[in-house]
């Protein structure tokens, strides 16, 4: 039986049609691990294409509508009347009654990005199957595709679309790529008291084995695994994970639902050292400390295992996705005497206590702690010049968002506005952090440990490649084109005008390109001028101003 027909009684399975009228086939899973939290919905693939029309999966009204340059871009929000809400993202456009009222919202605002529009039942119907949006490309996507979600509408709980009957063809099992062991303090595997990699082979379509390891002590699992669809490449998130010993479930957790708060905690699923280090997410198949997530079922011993020396053990871990097809990973396991390990001491001079806020300062920059910015004690390594600091590495995950401030009483006036503080873990690629001054300090909030540099930037945006010249007739122009960019702190704001009357601009951040269509606002007479400002994060300003000829 599949997961699907397990829970049809829970969720109905007919309510909904499919948003889109191509064949589901999906680049992203309900759930995937994502950089600090879970994916949220399902990623339907467009056939590479923008302009697919999106229809109501079933009756309901507008309840919400997002306007963003980062993350979901175009959005859209449906309530229904059975108690759930649906949602889509990355739209390029809504249809014409949507397009036309978020347009006068823009225009009144003057801004592209208008945040959350929240809409009155009665304003905006829809019946099962009316058109709806457009897929797109916007926000935060990396590629055409329609994000599309389930909700409850009460709860705001997110809900996989799967169980609603949205199901891609599926006939093939996950695969498994690394497993892990971890020996709690006093334990041992294979001879090591550290995290260790364990090598496994395949003896069949959906099963791997390990070599037997030898243990002592409460140790715990983790593995690289990652699941695969009919008609698609990409690989995907597991719906499930089960661990038994000796045929006994002692852990297990599911892909059904989650909250938006608790997304955080996929930082303590995965082996956060380990992706930080390598780029490869470990799940854990046991829980650790602050963990609060709650998809976790059967726990026993919150899934560790107490080895005791002359026992033996099977442990097998199952992947599954959502159709049920599974693999099985075999590890088997001898229980031996413990031998005397030398173990290495954490000998740095910055000890945290999570439950206490503490602030540690060295030359001219400080950081500065919450209480229970971190899940455990620990220690962690901290030195800085008066224009870099180092703060560990960035392999602790941490929970709520440290402060690093740098003085600045040695700068200049003449460059205090132009300073702003980067994270450099990516040398090569500094990384602009959202800066406040106050009086002699820069400063930021960041939930990420590592390297972080004081820079100036002196520089002003560019503006290149306008689609028209100086003076030029485009009568035939449906749009008029610029691309923008910022080499040091990035691009803050824009604002574009023709004869002086604002004009919205949409913004790919990945083109580096505006666009502005010409049917928006008319044009009176022939003789236009275009300016165009442009502003990095620091304040620096570039402005462009073309004449241009065209007649409505």
């Amino acid at each position: 039986m599949s997961t699907g027909a397990f829970t049809q009684q829970k969720y109905p399975e007919n309510y909904f049609q499919s948003p889109l009228k191509i064949p589901i086939v999906l680049s992203g899973t309900f759930g995937e691990l994502r950089n600090n939290h879970f994916h949220s919905g399902l990623d339907i693939k467009t056939q590479g294409k923008e302009g697919l029309g999106v229809y109501a999966p079933a009756d309901g009204y507008i309840s919400r509508i997002k306007v963003s340059q980062y993350g979901f871009g175009k959005a859209l929000y449906i309530t229904h009347p059975n108690g759930y809400t649906t949602v889509y993202a990355h739209l390029s456009r809504y249809n014409s009654e949507i397009q036309d009222y978020v347009k006068r919202r823009q225009y009144q605002k003057e801004r592209y990005a208008i945040g959350n529009i929240t809409i009155a039942p009665g304003v905006f119907p829809v019946k099962k199957g009316a058109l709806v949006a457009y897929t797109g490309n916007t926000g935060g996507s990396s590629g055409p595709h329609l994000h599309y979600e389930i909700r409850d509408t009460a709860t705001e709980h997110i809900i996989n679309p799967m169980h609603f009957g949205l199901t891609p063809k599926d006939s093939i099992p996950p695969v498994f790529k690394k497993l892990l062991a971890y020996p709690s303090a006093g334990a041992q595997v294979n001879q090591s008291a550290k995290k260790t990699t364990i090598p496994f082979k395949k003896i069949g379509k959906q099963h791997y084995i390990t070599n037997r390891i030898l243990a002592n002590g409460t140790i715990g699992f983790g593995v690289q695994a990652y699941d695969q669809l009919n008609n698609a490449y990409n690989k995907n998130g597991l719906y499930s994970l089960e661990m038994t010993v000796n045929g006994k479930r002692v852990y297990y957790h599911d892909l059904e639902t989650f909250s938006f708060p608790e997304s955080k905690y996929i930082n303590l699923l995965v082996d956060y050292a380990y992706y930080a280090t390598y780029k490869r997410r470990i799940q854990k198949t046991h829980k650790t400390n602050g963990n609060k997530l709650q998809l976790y079922k059967d726990l026993v011993n919150k899934g560790r295992i107490n080895i005791v020396a002359g026992n033996d053990y099977q442990v097998i871990i199952t992947a599954k996705d959502f159709q049920g097809n599974k693999s099985t990973l075999q590890i088997p396991i001898k229980g031996v005497a413990s031998t005397v390990l030398f173990q290495e001491k954490d000998s740095t001079a910055y000890k945290i206590t999570a439950r206490q806020f503490q602030k540690f300062q060295t030359k001219n920059v400080s950081i500065a702690f919450p209480k229970n910015t971190f899940y455990e004690d620990c220690y962690i390594t901290f030195s800085a010049t008066d224009s870099t600091a180092n703060v560990h590495k960035p392999t602790i995950p941490l929970d709520k968002k440290m402060t690093l401030t740098f003085n600045t009483s040695a700068y200049p006036e003449s460059v205090k506005k132009q300073l702003y503080i980067a994270n450099t873990n990516y040398k090569k690629y500094p990384r602009f952090q959202f800066s406040k001054q106050r009086k002699d300090k820069v400063f930021t909030t960041t939930k990420t440990l590592g390297s972080y540099s004081l820079l100036i930037d002196k520089e002003r945006p560019t503006i290149y490649k306008v689609n028209f010249n100086e003076g030029q007739w485009i009568s035939k122009h449906r749009t008029l084109i610029v691309k923008i960019d910022d080499k040091e702190s990035g691009i803050s704001e824009f604002r574009g005008s023709i004869d002086g009357q604002w004009i919205l601009m949409e913004y790919n951040h990945q083109k580096k390109q505006l666009t502005y269509v010409f049917n928006d606002q008319k044009l009176i007479g022939s003789k236009h001028v275009f300016t165009l400002l442009v502003s990095d994060q620091v304040g620096n300003t570039k402005t462009l101003t073309r004449t241009f000829y065209k007649k409505d």
